[in-house]
Formats: C-alpha cells, structure tokens, sequence
C-alpha cells in the first residue's frame, strides 16, 4: 500500500510555530533569519571593518540552531515529507502566470523558468541576484529585522514596529509583482 504524503495542515503547522515562540519568549530570545546571518558574519570577522558586526556573537550560539534546523529541516520536507503533485492553483492564476511567460504553471512549485540553472546564470539572472541581495540586505538592516523576526517573533509579541513593517512586506510585494515583474519578465 503507497502512502500519499500531504502537506501539513495548519492546525498542526500553526500550533507548533506558537509553541516554539513561546518558548523563544519565555526565555527571552527572539526569532529571525538576519540575526543568523549577523552572527555567522560576525564569527567570520567581519566586525574588524564593520562596526554593526562587533558584537558578543559567542551569546548567539544558540541562535545557529535555527539556521541548522533550517537547512535539515528544509532536505527532511523535501526529500521525505513532500508529494511531487501538481499545484491546485485555479484557472484564472494559470492563464495570468502563462501571460507572464510560466509555460508549466502549477505544475511545480519552483518554476523552471525562474529556478533553473540556466535561468539562473544568464546575465539576467545574477542581475537580478545581485540588485535583489542588496535590496533585502538593506531592507533587513533598515526595517531593524527580517520578514521571519518581524512577521513571527514581532506580531506575537504585539510590538507595534513589527506590524508596519509586516504591512510594508505585503505592500512592497503587491508593487513587485504587480508593477515591476512585469516589466523585468
């Protein structure tokens, strides 16, 4: 007998990402991707030119947890947890994505046309990579935290900062793909 694997379903997704901020909050830690990246620079050397990574990185060890569990995470969803199936997207989304030039819309979550390797390398691409990592590298610094810290660790905390920039995320993605991915695809 196969066992067809379905996504997790968010009464049980939900309740476990509120346990572990409550978990993170009784002990007084906060949640976020960027504060991860901060340490391993900052483990790297990188507060003998930049005054933002000199800090006691040694006390954010256990923040590499996170990233750890990410990447293990993301191989176990992927590789054990997930069922390669199309994506039930409705018929109004597949005709706009193929306007943009998604040939196989829905058919995979990553779409070749964006994902690839060839995608990827092409002039385009690592343009995109590039103006894009400086645009969220600034964003992450000027916003005071990433969508994760603010998003997750900011809202359950009630702090008023983290839902403005939440709405800021939404509106500045609204924008994207509304206005400028069009013009760039």
């Amino acid at each position: 007998m196969e066992y067809i694997l379905q996504p997790w379903p968010w009464y049980v997704s939900g309740p476990c990402i509120a346990i572990v901020m409550f978990l993170l909050l009784y002990f007084g830690r906060t949640f976020g991707m960027s504060s991860n990246l901060r340490t391993l620079c900052a483990i790297g050397g990188a507060g003998k030119r930049v005054e933002f990574f000199k800090f006691d990185w040694k006390s954010q060890r256990w923040n590499l947890v996170v990233v750890l569990g990410a990447i293990a995470g993301g191989f176990i969803a992927h590789h054990y947890l997930s069922n390669p199936i199309n994506i039930d997207l409705s018929q109004n989304t597949v005709e706009d994505l193929k306007a943009l030039g998604f040939e196989n819309a829905g058919q995979s979550l990553l779409p070749p046309e964006l994902f690839s390797w060839d995608a990827v390398l092409s002039i385009k691409g690592i343009s995109i990579l590039i103006f894009g990592g400086f645009l969220v590298g600034f964003g992450t610094r000027y916003a005071g935290g990433c969508t994760s810290g603010h998003a997750i660790t900011g809202l359950s905390s009630l702090q008023r900062p983290s839902l403005i920039a939440v709405i800021g995320f939404f509106i500045g993605g609204l924008i994207m793909i509304h206005f400028i991915y069009p013009i760039l695809f």
